[in-house]
Parts: C-alpha cells; sequence; structure tokens
C-alpha cells in the first residue's frame, strides 16, 4: 500500500470531478505518550488499515478474519475489537502494538460489536444463530451465549451497562438483556426489519430504526414497553444522538433525508432533504453540527443543527459510508466505499470575515477494498512500542 505524505507545496489531486490540494497545516503539540488511531475494517480486503492521526499516514495493515466489518474501541483499555463476518470470530487487536493478540470464535455471520463502559465485556450479535455472543475482555473468552429473535442485526449496550438491546431483523422485536446476569429479559414487538439503535445517555429510552416500515420505535427500558412508533422517512438504516441526548437523527436512505426525532416527547420536530442515499452521520461533541455521507451524492453533508439547514457539501470519493471525526473534533473521515480509500476534512476557523469556506480538503488516504466502518482511538502509552 502506497503511503501518502503531507506536504508544504500543493499538489492537485483529482476527486469527483474537481481538483483539491493538499495544504499546509500546523499539527498539535503532541505529547511524547501520546497515540491516535484510526482502524478501519475493509471487507473484502480480509484485513484492517491503521492510521496515524498525528500524521494522518497509514503506519499498519494486519490481517485479520474473513469479512471484517463491525469495529469497537474498549473505553478502559488500548485495544479495538473487529467482527469477521465471513470466519465467524473477533479479533483482539493491541492499539499500543498495533496487532492482533487474539482471535475468538463466536457465532455465525456476526456484524457488529460493543463494548461495555467498564470495558468488561463485548457484545456480539450473530444474524446467523438468532444469538448475541457476550465475550470476557479480561479472560478473552465467550462467556455465554443468547438465544435471542431472529436474525439479530446489532447488541447495543446502555451508556450505564445495566441493559443490551439487540434488534431482530427477521421477527421486528427487539431482545432486551439483563446485562449483569447476562439473561435476555424480555422481548418487545416493534416495527418492521428493526436496524439500528440509540440509547439515551441516562438509559431510560432505546430508539431502534425499522427500514422496512419507515419508522423509528421509542422502547421503555424501565419497563420493557414500546412507548411510540414514530413515522420518519423511507428507509432509515441508521441513527445518530446528540451528545446531550435531546435529538436524535434518523438516515432515511431511500428518501433522500434526515428526521430530527425529539426524544423527550417522542416527536418528530422535521424532515430535511440532504441528498442522495443518507447512510450513516456523526455528531460533534458541542451538539452544533451533524456530518452525513451521502452514498448516492459521493459527498459529506454538513448540517447545522441550530441553524436547523445544510451549510456545506463536501465532496468525496465514491460511496462515502462510514464517518469519524478526530478526538480534538478539528477532522472528519469519511470512508468511501465504492474507490477503497479514506478522505480526511479538516474543519477551520475563518481567519478572515469572507473566507469561503471552513472546511479544507486534508488528504486522500488508499485502505483496502470495500472498508465499511471506522473507529477512533486516542490514548496515552503504558509499554514500549514494538520496534
Amino acid at each position: 500500500m502506497r503511503k501518502l505524505l503531507l506536504i508544504a507545496v500543493c499538489v492537485p489531486l483529482a476527486l469527483a470531478g474537481g481538483w483539491y490540494y493538499f495544504h499546509e497545516r500546523a499539527l498539535p503539540a503532541y505529547g511524547p505518550l501520546y497515540r491516535e488511531y484510526a482502524y478501519i475494517t475493509n471487507g473484502k480486503s480480509n484485513n484492517v488499515t491503521v492510521i496515524d492521526l498525528r500524521t494522518f499516514s497509514p503506519v499498519r495493515t494486519l490481517t485479520v478474519g474473513a469479512e471484517p466489518t463491525g469495529a469497537a474501541a474498549n473505553p478502559r483499555r488500548n485495544e479495538v475489537y473487529v467482527v469477521n463476518t465471513g470466519s465467524a470470530n473477533v479479533s483482539v487487536i493491541d492499539a499500543e502494538q498495533n496487532k492482533v493478540v487474539a482471535t475468538l470464535g463466536v457465532g455465525g455471520r456476526p456484524y457488529f460489536i460493543d463494548v461495555s463502559p467498564d470495558g468488561h465485556r463485548a457484545w456480539v450479535a450473530n444474524s446467523g444463530s438468532n444469538s448475541v455472543s457476550v465475550i470476557d475482555l479480561d479472560r478473552r473468552v465467550v462467556a455465554a451465549t443468547l438465544h435471542v429473535g431472529g436474525s439479530p442485526g446489532l447488541a447495543r449496550v446502555s451508556p450505564d451497562g445495566s441493559t443490551v438491546v439487540v434488534s431482530n431483523r427477521a421477527d421486528n422485536t427487539v431482545s432486551i438483556i439483563d446485562a449483569a446476569r447476562m439473561a435476555v429479559r424480555s422481548a418487545v414487538s416493534i416495527c418492521i426489519q428493526p436496524e439500528d439503535i440509540a440509547i439515551l445517555p441516562d438509559a431510560t429510552k432505546a430508539f431502534v430504526s425499522c427500514s422496512g416500515s419507515g419508522q423509528v420505535a421509542s422502547i421503555d427500558l424501565k419497563n420493557d414497553k414500546l412507548l411510540a412508533l414514530l413515522d420518519v422517512g423511507k428507509s432509515p438504516v441508521s441513527l445518530a444522538l446528540k451528545p446531550d441526548g435531546g435529538e436524535l437523527v434518523a438516515f432515511n436512505f431511500d428518501a433522500g433525508s434526515i428526521s430530527i426525532i425529539e426524544t423527550t416527547p417522542d416527536e418528530v420536530a422535521g424532515s430535511y432533504l440532504v441528498g442522495s442515499q443518507p447512510t450513516r452521520g456523526v455528531i460533534s461533541l458541542d451538539n452544533s453540527r451533524l456530518y452525513i455521507s451521502n452514498f448516492g451524492s459521493n459527498n459529506i453533508a454538513v448540517y447545522d443543527i441550530d441553524l436547523g439547514k445544510i451549510v456545506a457539501y463536501l465532496p468525496v470519493g465514491a460511496h462515502p459510508d462510514g464517518v469519524a471525526l478526530s478526538q480534538n473534533q478539528n477532522y472528519l473521515l469519511a470512508l468511501d466505499s465504492g474507490s477503497g480509500d479514506v478522505a480526511v476534512i479538516q474543519k477551520r476557523t475563518p481567519k478572515k470575515k469572507f473566507e469561503p469556506s471552513e472546511y479544507s480538503l486534508v488528504t486522500i488516504i488508499p485502505v483496502g477494498m470495500q472498508p465499511n466502518q471506522i473507529v477512533v482511538k486516542s490514548f496515552l502509552l503504558t509499554k514500549p512500542e514494538a520496534r
């Protein structure tokens, strides 16, 4: 894999019908022990690309299992976990050494993984075996296998770590798991083909997007019951929750729109056209900006939450999908699943009143074939680096 270097002179790069440039920029002052990496799962290359976000250069390509899809970082230790759909296992990556240190077998056709806030357990929904694998991350073993509904797509852990919600796509239900007991406590019928899950910061409610019925379900997690079915656009495939929990965004793939949901009253505040086939999004920590990957438009839409409108369209590569923000929130990373690369976009503070744009393309980094998930991990080293 060729390595792109940031240079001071302007080198043109063709992208999406226009010309963009690498710009000289000042890197933040990092301490000698600070590390920040992006991990990208390449579904058709059976590997993970590791990008150093201090320099925006690829530093390692790690061979994992077959068809890697989901990825998650441990919030308490310097590890990253990758789900391999084709080989039905999970690769454990030591982020300090950037190497695979363990491989754990799970159930059939897993796609996503979520990690408990305390960092001790991971939860993997196995769509091919109608189960959830509970992984003990301290001992690196599967501690339990729980039977859930048909074709579970995602198991999401609540912020307090007490509850896990599983979307069962084949039977239009969610399974609710008591995390401490590692036991299914209830099943709730909701809407057609549930997909993504978002849970409020206080863990009182879960919201589930149902791509088959154009709805989002609101679920009371204290009493395990359906509260409301909210009509949004056609094919809501994913959700993004504001960090403060007040609003939720549904990405309506076949409607070319997003729907904004007020989470306390369970009401749809409005729907807005944003581009062709919006797939995923990420919200800045200050609750001000929503970045939307438009799979069909080959761009990123920037939605100003306070103004309630799109303020910029940023051209990227072919079929952008996963998106992530750097730790300092100044850089947006967009996975281009069609062109096999990552676009890095800088959010700048305009120096002049009439400066045309606060966003600029920093670089394009080639990765593997069909990149589909990205996770950012920042940390301080605790042991010497491998040479």
